[in-house]
């Protein structure tokens, strides 16, 4: 157990692990110190009587709350045993979240300053969050701060954040943002972050081996496995496949449902479909140390330099990664101190989990059915619920937070998780259904799952499901009944662009939905026709605003309704990614195509399932030739009026600059 006065030593005897293929030693013992917080704390859930505060830390320790308004101190106590909920992750590694319900309501529109203060059982003086996380607060302050809004006025949003993407991190824009805001209407209301936000899928070498070196000091907890050729989470170090290789321990399957789908798909392909599933996360404690490499400068000190591979491609490519991975770093206190100052709400898509989770009835089927495939699965829903999802509301997930205390015993000391819990937890996160939330804002906010609540296609099993069935849509319908102005969050596009639409139908048809992202609202019927009426519907609100992202562009959309003057207006506005982008060539050709052929006069439209549907491409600010599409690496920022009408849409670019969409003179 560390002390506070020296914190965490890492130093300590050198360990390496032998990699069979070549007998290399690979060292995952560092020589730096750790601070007592591994990463956070990020602000979560924040209204005037709760706020909510993820942290995880290296060690057991009691906590103390202050908010000020400006000099005046509105709580300092000690954070209580009920308000805090404590998981142990790993020998050195503890998950807090504290859901804090201040003696009297905060105030809103005036900026707040927090602190968090620490003590730990070896030395009782507690540290704030200067003394040890000085990074988080923002320049010319003591604390992070944060302003409980009385409207939803401004909104950030964006999705997609690939730490080795080499475009800049668009969380360093949101720190720029919030360090220049200084009247109340320029403050972001919150953060919102539409999916992505980890790729499970898809990890660069470099921060494989930053995970590896991060469970290895953590000692982050481990798991037994089954279904694949190795039956124990410690060997995912030393197998001969750990690096740029998982593909072949991923579990296949044979399509085989008629002659036609095995005339189109019959070969054996694999279960998890991205096209670099060469290091796709698998145990829980790979899950959690990328969680805390994404969101957090620390744990970067328990990372060597040490290079796993040495096969010439292998090594080229990891060495050129890495460069990408020190410029991500450099980047992290911002992004950190980002998180810290704004309320942010997540929500996932599908990197968070494996690339087209729940894509179509079949791959739901091949997929968990197969024990190795359901845990890869299982761990990474695991790690969305601890480290995403619980922070949204977290009163919506007590059972499911109870039987995380059974699998993570803050109390107790354990070398490996309990088979039998962790595969109970992992069989009711599957079954648990309120991942989507709301928030009563003005105007309202309702996040959607799309992801969990599929519709899954009825003429062949193969086909993409809707995002959303019957009932989620009934539901959502049910809860916007009424309102005036909704503010909608939706993974993927409403309204996206129609080419691509078109492609995305056309590989489905001839059975090939995995080769493409073949995931939108319009591509399944029934979930399509639904979504549209209730657009019709005569007491839908008058002002929808649909933000979403996935796609790795931005554009931004004014929808109305054909041959009436009553129905709604609708904003499709996507930004995506914060750290993510289109192959730009493609991008300008998709762009170029889809102006000819889906023009609003064009007759093409008719044929489409939007053709009771007007939608209107806002042109972004500085493009030549009438270009819709934005391609830049960034974050999406929406100003509302009083009526919950945009006012101004732009995406700030992640290394300054970026466009304002401006609507069309005849619309």
């Amino acid at each position: 157990m560390c002390t506070w006065k020296a914190w965490t030593k890492v130093s300590r005897s050198r360990n390496t692990t032998a990699h069979p293929r070549n007998s290399r030693r690979i060292d995952l013992e560092p020589t730096g110190t750790l601070g007592p917080v591994l990463a956070g704390p990020v602000l979560r859930h924040a209204a005037p009587d709760s706020l909510a505060l993820w942290l995880t830390i290296s060690e057991k320790v009691t906590f103390s709350i202050r908010v000020f308004s400006g000099e005046q101190c509105l709580l300092d106590r000690p954070v209580t045993d009920r308000e805090i909920t404590r998981l142990r992750i790993g020998t050195r590694a503890w998950l807090n979240l504290l859901s804090i319900q201040p003696d009297s309501s905060l105030p809103r529109d005036t900026r707040l300053d927090y602190d968090l203060g620490l003590a730990g059982d070896n030395d009782p003086n507690r540290k704030w969050i200067r003394d040890w996380a000085p990074h988080l607060c923002p320049d010319g302050r003591k604390r992070p701060g944060f302003t409980l809004k009385s409207k939803l006025d401004r909104i950030l949003h964006g999705s997609c954040r690939r730490p080795h993407h080499p475009a800049d991190d668009g969380l360093v824009r949101v720190d720029e943002e919030l360090g220049k805001a200084e009247q109340l209407e320029d403050i972001p209301s919150l953060l919102l972050m539409t999916g992505d936000q980890i790729y499970a899928d898809d990890v660069a070498g470099p921060m494989l081996h930053a995970i590896h070196c991060v469970i290895h000091q953590l000692g982050l907890y481990q798991e037994i496995l089954e279904g694949a050729s190795l039956s124990h989470s410690r060997e995912l170090t030393s197998m001969a496949n750990a690096y740029y290789h998982r593909d072949a321990l991923l579990p296949e399957s044979e399509f085989n449902e008629d002659l036609a789908e095995r005339f189109f798909g019959g070969v054996r392909k694999p279960v998890f479909t991205t096209a670099n599933a060469g290091n796709h996360l698998i145990s829980f404690a790979e899950i959690m140390a990328m969680y805390l490499l994404v969101w957090s400068p620390e744990p970067w000190a328990l990372v060597t330099e040490a290079e796993p591979v040495d096969k010439p491609g292998e090594l080229a490519r990891y060495r050129k990664e890495r460069e990408v991975i020190n410029a991500f770093r450099k980047d992290l206190p911002r992004a950190a101190r980002a998180l810290a100052n704004v309320p942010v709400y997540m929500i996932f898509d599908d990197h968070d989990i494996t690339d087209d989770w729940n894509l179509s009835a079949l791959w739901e089927t091949t997929a968990y059915e197969h024990p190795f495939s359901r845990r890869i699965i299982g761990n990474a829903l695991l790690g969305y619920l601890l480290c995403q999802g619980w922070g949204n509301q977290p009163d919506n997930f007590g059972d499911l937070i109870d039987l995380c205390r059974q699998l993570l015993d803050a109390e107790k000391d354990q070398n490996e998780l309990d088979k039998e819990i962790q595969d109970e937890l992992i069989n009711r996160l599957f079954h648990f259904h309120r991942w989507h939330y709301s928030l009563p804002t003005s105007p309202r906010l309702m996040v959607l799952d799309t992801r969990t609540h599929r519709w899954r296609s009825e003429i062949r099993r193969r086909h993409p499901s809707g995002l959303m069935d019957w009932e989620s849509l009934t539901d959502f319908q049910q809860e916007i009944m009424g309102e005036k102005a909704v503010v909608v969050v939706s993974a993927a596009p409403m309204f996206g662009v129609k080419l691509i639409e078109m492609i995305q139908r056309v590989f489905t048809f001839f059975g090939k939905p995995l080769l493409v992202d073949a995931e939108n609202w319009m591509a399944h019927r029934g979930a399509a026709n639904v979504l549209l009426n209730i657009f019709r519907h005569p007491r839908t609100p008058r002002h929808f605003v649909v933000l979403s992202g996935d796609v790795h562009y931005s554009f931004a959309y004014d929808v109305r309704l054909r041959h009436t003057k009553k129905g709604p207006r609708i904003w499709q506005i996507t930004s995506s990614g914060i750290k993510n982008e289109f192959p730009n060539a493609l991008l300008e050709w998709l762009d170029r195509l889809n102006r000819w052929l889906f023009a609003p006069w064009s007759p093409l439209n008719w044929f489409t399932k939007r053709r009771r549907m007007r939608i209107s491409p806002r042109l972004p600010e500085g493009r030549d030739a009438g270009e819709r599409l934005w391609n830049h690496s960034g974050i999406g920022d929406v100003r509302l009026n009083d009526e919950g009408v945009p006012t101004t849409i732009r995406q700030l670019d992640a290394g300054g600059g970026g466009t304002l969409f401006q609507q069309r003179k005849d619309d």
